[in-house]
């Protein structure tokens, strides 16, 4: 469970990451950014997902809990792209 930063990654947050555009399809891991609110549990820290659409400036995320699928908002600064090997 992170609870705070390392003193190399303290700082100003890169604008890339504000930035990030994702396609509906495209599989994301969930990675707390700490330093902006995160409005969610903190179990969702690692879980990956799906991408099915945007709204605003925030991606709907589908994650299953348990084996029950969830819809989440996730800002982009919170979500990594992640590839699938098959």
């Amino acid at each position: 469970m992170l609870t705070h930063k390392s003193p190399r990654q303290k700082g100003k947050i890169q604008f890339t990451k504000y930035f990030q555009e994702f396609e509906p399809g495209d599989y994301v891991a969930v990675a707390v950014e700490l330093s902006i609110p995160f409005h969610y549990s903190k179990r969702l820290q690692g879980r990956t997902g799906k991408v099915i659409g945007k709204k605003g400036s925030s991606y709907h995320v589908v994650i299953n809990d348990l084996n029950k699928p969830k819809k989440y908002n996730i800002m982009p600064i919170h979500l990594k792209k992640i590839t699938l090997i098959k």
